[in-house]
């Protein structure tokens, strides 16, 4: 578990202002799904998805995402690992496969978390922030994500990186503003056996 302990490049819980604000995000919690829910719903609700507000600077670091408000789905999932990890409670990440709109081609990579809850194991959460049609919730043992996997091609990854994946991270960092990582969404090629 120490490596979803861990602090990185990315996931820099040391940061005085990740870490101010993980202890400020617990401190009336009440156990660990408590501090749970109250980072996942700070992350969800406050931190602003960048292609919905249509909004820069392109945040990848959890210290940049908290700083300035804003970040890719991504940079959001940097964000919540970093304060729960700061708190003591083992997070990564997590990807899907998606279509990018219609429910057709082409897909691209969606970021998210996992969690480990000691009464239910390791438990994926969708910090991406609510709007028409996406209604993340935080509730165990039931997950209640952002999107559904609907059709061929879309997938669940079942890994959970103690990092995010270099492809997730290059992208954000090479974009100029939010367009630019939009027109550039991340994917991978899928293998079937």
């Amino acid at each position: 578990m120490q490596k979803y302990l861990a602090v990185s490049e990315f996931i820099d819980w040391n940061n005085k202002a990740v870490a101010a604000k993980a202890v400020e995000l617990a401190k009336d919690c009440d156990g660990e799904e408590a501090i749970t829910q109250a980072c996942f719903e700070f992350v969800r609700d406050e931190i602003r998805h960048s292609w919905d507000y249509q909004e820069n600077p392109v945040t990848c670091k959890a210290s940049d995402v908290l700083k300035f408000g804003t970040g890719y789905c991504y940079a959001k999932s940097h964000l919540l690992a970093a304060l729960l990890r700061a708190n003591g409670i083992a997070a990564g990440l997590c990807y899907q496969r998606l279509t990018i709109e219609d429910d057709k081609p082409p897909f691209c990579l969606h970021g998210l978390n996992a969690v480990y809850l000691p009464e239910h194991g390791w438990y994926r959460l969708d910090a991406r922030g609510n709007k028409k049609g996406v209604n993340a919730r935080f509730t165990p043992p039931l997950e209640q994500l952002a999107f559904p996997i609907n059709i061929d091609g879309e997938l669940d990854l079942p890994e959970i990186w103690a990092e995010p994946l270099s492809l997730i991270t290059q992208s954000l960092l090479a974009a100029d503003d939010y367009l630019a990582v939009a027109n550039n969404l991340p994917d991978i090629d899928l293998i079937f056996y």
